[in-house]
């Protein structure tokens, strides 16, 4: 039975697992191995202080496949902050200045600080209405307090680790969709595009690029010149990038082969 191996023999085996699949599940550990999933979890643990797996809401990545690790929300609103309040205080004031009556707002914590700026700078009272769609219950929720702002939440299955609505029903309803402007965060950018660890993720970003008229991404230097496992646009479907630092030489040139505006704040 797989439960009477000994632990650094079952350690070994799931880092072999690791190493070709490049993520574990502590379900599906726990049932190949006939072993509880408080034993995975340590297993887990231990790995990961070795250096050799990285923890992620449900299992583990392999350390050495950057491209699928996610950060959980949580810990991504405390990183960049500085950078971010400007990439979304920069975004107010170029996007929104364009008078659009409605935008799609991405999930995500840039996203989340330009919602928390619309509400902070959108005039009030006699002021312009703006509809805005999102797939993030918090960035919606964040939005309502604002008397001139409609917002329409979009629903589906939501992920624990980003907060973000996914799946079959929230792809259908951005396909529905034409706003004026969508503007999406990003885990990665390189000379081939934009990229999120997550194929279900993926396909939202994907729907949300296909939906917009104008399309805007967000994304502090962290994320410039990095790769994630999916790419969800390609730089000619990017309009405009904002970010908080002029990008390398390549990739610079590759957005300007793109015909992607850059607005550094």
């Amino acid at each position: 039975m797989e439960a009477s191996m000994l632990v650094p023999e079952r350690r070994d085996r799931i880092a072999a697992r690791l190493n070709i699949d490049g993520r574990v599940l502590v379900t599906e550990l726990a049932r190949e191995l006939g072993i509880t999933t408080e034993t995975v979890r340590r297993d887990l643990d231990a790995l990961e202080q070795a250096g050799i797996a990285r923890r992620v809401h449900g299992g583990a990545v392999s350390a050495a496949r950057s491209s699928l690790v996610e950060t959980a929300v949580g810990a991504r609103q405390s990183a960049h902050a500085d950078a971010k309040r400007r990439i979304a205080r920069l975004a107010s004031e170029r996007l929104i200045a364009l008078a659009p009556t409605s935008v799609l707002l991405d999930a995500g914590t840039t996203t989340a600080a330009l919602a928390a700026e619309l509400v902070a700078t959108w005039p009030r009272a006699a002021g312009p209405r703006l509809v805005v769609a999102t797939h993030s219950p918090a960035i919606a929720q964040t939005l309502a307090a604002h008397p001139s702002i409609e917002v329409h939440a979009i629903g589906g299955r939501i992920r624990a680790v980003t907060g973000a609505a996914v799946g079959a029903q929230t792809v259908l309803s951005i396909s529905a969709l034409r706003p004026d402007l969508v503007v999406l965060g990003t885990n990665a950018l390189d000379h081939d595009g934009a990229s999120t660890p997550d194929p279900d993720e993926a396909a939202v970003k994907s729907a949300i690029v296909a939906a917009g008229r104008r399309v805007a991404l967000l994304a502090d230097s962290s994320k410039l010149g990095e790769v994630s496992l999916v790419r969800f646009a390609p730089l000619d479907a990017i309009d405009v990038l904002l970010t908080d630092t002029e990008p390398a030489r390549e990739l610079a040139a590759a957005l300007d082969a793109a015909s992607t505006e850059v607005h550094v704040a």
